[in-house]
């Protein structure tokens, strides 16, 4: 993502926290800063993308963190699946401090992110959302004003739904198949294009057929996901959620099994244990 806003033109100074990476960067000769608090002051617009609510808490507000460098009328902007409460709570404090807050998590993995394709969710007030909608136009394909702030999280609570419990959908039907003798492949292609078919089925559909589970998406991610999901459904919402429930007791099983590193698409591993 970094590096697709540099080809573009943007002026940057990244922070992260890998020695290699801060050192792949200065070999390209992008600027790089020791502390969040550093690649913040003077900036714009500063994007944080990191891997859960805990580390954006640190990289925001920790020592040294955005909110000690940012200037006022800095826009910061959230690229993480970040928990709803927390969202409303990092604004709270960003806002606070002068600047404007945007949550606008990605879909898409690694690809899309390589290849500027990513799905962007936003929650944001709409004046800040025409400011940063240039930068989004690099990382994305596909970039939707969902609504006010903590809108994007929740637009990508549901795509994480929606992911996790197809996933399951598909290992299920998979495994259903392989059990009675069906080539995999064949029944991939007898589904495309049919109302089965979805990007799961072809893309997840086929890491469960070549057993390539190398993660694009973690199942430790894909049950973190979930858990805020359903923490913000349950606790704020009231609603009971049981696909979602039933799909984050089957990522911890695997989590359990020894499979949190692997691709979320490895939950057929569930089955052939069974």
């Amino acid at each position: 993502m970094a590096l697709n806003l540099e080809k573009a033109g943007a002026i940057l100074t990244v922070n992260t926290r890998n020695p290699e990476t801060l050192n792949a960067f200065d070999d390209l000769g992008v600027a790089t800063a020791p502390t969040p608090a550093d690649a913040a002051a003077n900036a714009d617009i500063v994007i944080i993308c990191v891997a859960n609510t805990e580390a954006l808490e640190n990289v925001l507000l920790g020592e040294d963190g955005v909110i000690d460098g940012m200037e006022e009328g800095t826009i910061v902007v959230d690229m993480g699946t970040t928990a709803i409460d927390a969202t409303r709570r990092f604004a709270d404090a960003v806002e606070e401090a002068g600047g404007h807050w945007i949550d606008a998590p990605v879909s898409g993995g690694t690809h899309g992110a390589e290849n500027g394709a990513l799905t962007i969710m936003v929650g944001a007030e709409e004046e800040d959302f025409q400011r940063v909608q240039r930068v989004f136009g690099v990382l994305g394909s596909r970039v939707t004003h969902v609504g006010e702030i903590g809108s994007g999280q929740i637009a990508k609570a549901a795509n994480q739904m929606i992911v996790g419990i197809t996933i399951g959908a598909i290992a299920e039907a998979f495994s259903m198949a392989d059990e009675a003798g069906v080539d995999l492949g064949k029944l991939r292609s007898a589904l495309t294009g049919g109302f089965a078919d979805s990007a799961i089925l072809q893309k997840h559909g086929e890491r469960m057929i070549e057993r390539n589970f190398e993660p694009g998406g973690k199942v430790v991610t894909q049950r973190k996901d979930l858990y805020q999901a359903l923490e913000f459904s349950e606790g704020e919402l009231g609603l009971e959620l049981p696909f979602s429930r039933l799909a984050l007791e089957l990522y911890e099983e695997l989590i359990e099994m020894g499979g949190g590193d692997l691709d979320h698409s490895a939950l057929i591993k569930i089955y052939e244990e069974e």
